[in-house]
């Protein structure tokens, strides 16, 4: 568990704000990417050429079981939750200021039935991604902004974590009436979002997590992570 201690987790019932919590912990000085140049984009995850290299896994409630698989002839990660919630998260320091706009890719192969997303008992997304901004020595202090498949809020919806306020805001990229089995390429101005949704300018993200979960709604779901990167524009 590295320097996370298990009081930290005694103090929280959420696995999601554990997770949150968890990465907030870890950070390291990392060395600063972006500031060189404007032109090149920041790759967060290939999974083709990298695999899974820079990435960690964090269990909370069940393991949620993550493999890289071939589709369409790139190496893309396949996670599936059975009544489980684990994440993976890359520590990397982004900045906005060069790099605002985040690139994805990710595919839900079965979602959750119609959750209660905005409360304790209905956390649970078959995939969502994380950009979350370092406390430093104050680890409370931390914030993120997670982008979900929501199985139940329209698109562009926006409410607080049930567990960790609005630490960490909620925005529903796809929503339920977005196809199962497809892909689906997003993009967002994240130093926008980061503003609009914890009302201050912040320069920059210190770590990138994806989690597929089902802990609270015991289902079993299954979704597919591509390409994460930064860009200039």
């Amino acid at each position: 568990m590295h320097d996370f201690s298990m009081l930290t987790f005694c103090l929280f019932r959420s696995n999601i704000l554990q997770f949150f919590l968890f990465i907030s912990m870890f950070f390291l000085p990392l060395q600063v990417t972006g500031s060189e140049s404007i032109v090149e984009d920041i790759v967060i995850a290939d999974f083709s050429r990298d695999g899974l290299q820079g990435w960690q896994e964090k269990e909370f409630d069940g393991q949620t079981q993550y493999k890289l698989v071939r589709v369409d002839g790139k190496r893309t990660l396949h996670a599936e939750a059975n009544a489980s919630a684990s994440g993976l998260f890359k520590e990397i320091h982004v900045d906005l200021r060069t790099h605002p706009y985040l690139s994805w890719q990710w595919q839900v192969e079965r979602g959750h039935s119609p959750l209660a997303e905005r409360e304790k008992e209905g956390d649970d997304y078959a995939a969502r991604l994380y950009v979350i901004v370092d406390g430093g020595l104050f680890f409370w202090k931390a914030r993120a902004v997670n982008y979900v498949w929501s199985s139940s809020q329209p698109v562009g919806s926006v409410w607080a974590n049930a567990f960790a306020g609005k630490n960490v805001m909620l925005l529903a990229q796809r929503g339920p009436d977005d196809e199962i089995g497809k892909w689906y390429k997003e993009k967002r101005n994240v130093y926008d979002d980061l503003k609009a949704l914890l009302g201050e300018e912040i320069n920059a993200i210190d770590a990138v997590a994806v989690m597929t979960d089902s802990d609270n709604s015991k289902g079993t779901v299954r979704a597919l992570y591509g390409e994460i990167r930064f860009s200039a524009d």
